[in-house]
């Protein structure tokens, strides 16, 4: 006979809500807080803003990954000039990035403006609402395991029942209890610092576990993860993201979900309803996953090897272009300055007034300065194009440096 996934109608069906054994999960979170702390801190803060912001593009790239979209990093940032794709399928993703990147930016305003609980039930309705009021219709349809057409109605919690894979999730009668419960054991104001992030794990596991939306689980649950890193006062989160890692390990990812998923297998294994041991290694993952991040982005934020790395594109972007090399000492000093006057251009460069001024005016059209007005002061842009150069490996291979 077929074993059907149980429906599961009370709280106590998510139990245990946290690891029991967290010795080395807190020694991985302290850290984790120690290095994420440190990450960009020799950055000026305007060049750091703006590294956040490619920070906010990547991570709708690997968010997209994850669910098995590609969508190249050149199509989001045309995206986000609302530069869209005659192709209708190349449109739909790039509006399904740029929602990821608004919603984020969205989170974080609210964070700043409000004392928000990150799990709860409103909030994450709101995040679901948010996120699917920006996508295409066609990704607002989902079809059945019976073959059946169903509208995801943006912010609403399901009212059917699902499967995923082996897990029965919830029933949708007892939704609101089970993020009421959800909420309660993952308020970071009641955990101490390193426990927040062993919860920020746990929390991922569990929500993901609940499935509170018909679709876009996925996507709350990774904009709600990083809603509790910074909730949670991680400092540094934003210079790096965890879904990086859970896209370039993305079977390591899944197979780590469902064995949390798994219900407890014996008498060494807890004493609440799921796996205490599949919840402890999840979160072991979660961490790990997360400082490899750190690592990476600590390399690659070393400054005076990224100045190494803009001054040689901006000869090699010269000579393609036909432009000045004195160019790299503009970039160089956007770098490092955060912002710097059109009228230092002539001085950085050693040219005549009206060089300089060409040479800006190249500059500012290949998107490699910007600038909010149009004489106000430049500070350094990022495109796709020069992503690979600067940020090797930020994106995978055979990606990174091809901007078509």
């Amino acid at each position: 006979m077929k074993n059907i996934p149980a429906v599961y109608d009370h709280p106590t069906a998510m139990e245990p809500m946290m690891p029991a054994c967290v010795g080395e999960l807190r020694a991985a979170a302290a850290t984790l807080v120690q290095t994420s702390a440190k990450l960009g801190g020799a950055w000026h803060p305007v060049t750091r803003r703006s590294v956040i912001e490619l920070v906010r593009r990547m991570n709708s790239y690997y968010s997209n990954l994850i669910e098995g979209h590609t969508t190249h990093p050149a199509d989001i940032e045309k995206a986000l000039h609302k530069d869209y794709s005659k192709d209708p399928a190349q449109r739909a993703l790039q509006l399904e990035s740029q929602a990821h990147i608004e919603v984020q930016r969205l989170i974080e305003d609210r964070l700043r403006a409000e004392d928000v609980a990150p799990g709860a039930a409103a909030f994450l309705c709101w995040i679901h609402q948010e996120f699917y009021d920006r996508l295409p219709d066609e990704f607002r349809v989902v079809t059945t395991k019976s073959g059946h057409k169903e509208r995801v109605e943006p912010g609403q919690l399901r009212t059917c029942e699902v499967t995923v894979g082996a897990h029965g999730a919830p029933a949708a009668r007892s939704l609101q209890n089970f993020l009421a419960r959800f909420a309660a054991a993952y308020d970071p104001a009641g955990l101490d610092p390193l426990d927040r992030l062993i919860a920020a794990g746990a929390a991922h596991h569990r929500l993901a576990w609940i499935h509170p939306f018909l679709d876009g689980n996925g996507r709350v649950v990774r904009l709600f993860t990083h809603a509790y890193f910074i909730k949670a006062g991680l400092e540094g989160h934003g210079l790096w993201t965890v879904s990086r890692g859970f896209a370039r390990r993305r079977d390591e990812y899944l197979a780590a979900l469902a064995g949390a998923d798994r219900p407890r297998e014996n008498d060494l294994d807890g004493r609440g309803n799921l796996s205490a041991r599949g919840l402890e290694q999840f979160c072991a993952f979660f961490l790990k996953t997360a400082l490899d991040q750190v690592g990476f982005m600590s390399g690659l934020l070393e400054l005076d090897k990224v100045l190494q790395r803009v001054a040689h594109y901006a000869e090699q972007w010269a000579a393609e272009e036909g432009a000045s090399a004195a160019a790299r000492h503009v970039l160089c000093e956007v770098l490092l300055r955060g912002e710097v006057a059109r009228g230092a251009v002539a001085r950085l460069t050693g040219k005549p007034e009206r060089t300089a001024r060409r040479i800006l005016a190249r500059l500012l059209d290949a998107g490699l300065v910007v600038s909010d007005t149009a004489k106000g002061p430049i500070r350094a842009g990022f495109p796709a194009k020069c992503v690979g150069y600067y940020f090797p490996r930020l994106y995978p291979e055979g990606v990174e440096l091809d901007a078509h």
